[in-house]
């Protein structure tokens, strides 16, 4: 008896990208569950209009019976990214999650649909060695646990590029890859990471081809460039005064900050599964908004808010890198970063230079900062004397213990 007939499965929804892997799962599919029907879905979270370009005929041509292209563009910021960001979620201190935050949203998506048209089970193109399983199937499980998961990369005997073409070749599927692909890549809205080819070697320097959006710093404009960006509750709504959707604050700058080199990391991260892995990720106009909100909560967040933000913000990037987005622990987590964020209003004018990127202004109605209490001249509000009862209540223990160490 085959697999096909012990599962039953009749139809499958997959999340398809149109590159070579989901273009090999579409047949693999139906050969493996019994001719099954294989609808693709196909998630635009802002990747390359090259990407998009052409992917319903790729699935029709590779065997689904339908293809899916939802637009998410604009919910991927505003509900997935938007919230990541109040908290100040950084993962091991560098990584701005820009692939574990598209995750959730897209596999969220994909579960709507096989819901909506009968779909016995979801399938995905993530392998065995990576974060993206444990994302996909984690969101399907807190979503729809009575769909069956299939992953191919774990089952099937494809091992590499080569196999995946020739498998396609024999079934006579179209398909635009080859095997001079050297990277992997991966693009959204937020960011582009790359992976593989000389990066592979963490002796080895990256070199040009690992960059995609942002211009080499040291070729960026000589001229260091303003931009003013608006904050309202923790969240982006304006560029140089102007009011804009997230997505569109975002695509404002992303381009402003690929043009001066910002937002460049070059990573060793710990993935999830156990493995070290190396990637170039580039997120311009991510970096340029994280910038924004911290220079912001330096003048508005007192010492012990700051200081639990920043709890915040470590915590959330492991919940958000883990896949565990629809948990409760992430939904407390975000509350509290939407507590603290409440407060976090005002304008930011930031300096772009040559890949980095400066807070050189900063203003607010519920800024802390006071002229008059910091002031290095002479004020009437403040009283010197009052710094030495606080600095003997302060040492107390201290004071305590070295007496009793006299006695």
């Amino acid at each position: 008896m085959t697999e096909a007939k012990k599962t039953g499965i009749k139809k499958i929804v997959l999340a398809y990208s149109g590159g070579l892997d989901t273009s090999a799962i579409i047949p693999w599919l139906k050969e493996h569950y019994d001719n099954c029907e294989v609808v693709a879905f196909v998630a635009n979270i802002g990747q390359s209009a090259e990407d998009l370009d052409g992917v319903e005929q790729k699935a029709l041509n590779s065997g689904a019976s339908s293809c899916y292209v939802v637009d998410l563009r604009e919910e991927f910021i505003k509900d997935f990214v938007y919230p990541v960001l109040k908290s100040g979620a950084l993962y091991e201190g560098k990584y701005l999650l820009g692939t574990s935050m598209a995750r959730p949203i897209i596999a969220k998506a994909q579960v709507e649909l096989a819901l909506k048209v009968g779909a016995d089970a979801l399938a995905h193109g993530a392998t065995g060695k990576g974060n993206d399983q444990v994302r996909f199937e984690g969101t399907y499980t807190a979503l729809a646990p009575q769909l069956k998961v299939i992953a191919p990369w774990r089952e099937w005997e494809l091992r590499s590029r080569e196999a995946l073409l020739d498998y396609l070749k024999v079934r006579n599927i179209p398909t635009t890859a080859s095997l001079e692909k050297i990277y992997s890549r991966d693009e959204n809205a937020w960011h582009i990471s790359t992976e593989g080819g000389v990066l592979e070697s963490p002796w080895n320097q990256s070199n040009a081809d690992c960059w995609v959006w942002t211009a080499d710093p040291q070729e960026a404009p000589d001229q260091p460039e303003l931009v003013t960006v608006t904050i309202k509750a923790g969240e982006v709504t304006g560029v140089n005064g102007k009011a804009l959707s997230p997505y569109n604050c975002l695509n404002a700058l992303n381009e402003l900050g690929a043009k001066h080199g910002i937002g460049r990391i070059d990573i060793i991260e710990n993935r999830l599964v156990g493995m070290k892995s190396r990637g170039c990720y580039e997120t311009p106009g991510g970096t340029i908004m994280m910038a924004a909100l911290r220079g912001l909560e330096e003048i508005i967040l007192d010492r012990d808010s700051f200081k639990w933000r920043q709890q915040i913000g470590l915590e959330m990037s492991y919940v958000v890198y883990d896949g565990r987005w629809f948990a409760p622990l992430r939904k407390s987590i975000q509350a509290a970063a939407d507590s603290l964020a409440e407060e976090v209003s005002g304008e930011v004018v930031l300096k772009l230079y040559k890949g980095q990127v400066t807070a050189i202004q900063k203003q607010s109605a519920n800024s802390l900062y006071s002229e008059e209490f910091a002031t290095f001249g002479e004020d009437d509000v403040y009283d010197h004397s009052h710094a030495g009862g606080f600095i003997r209540l302060y040492s107390l223990s201290s004071r305590i213990r070295a007496l009793k160490a006299q006695k």
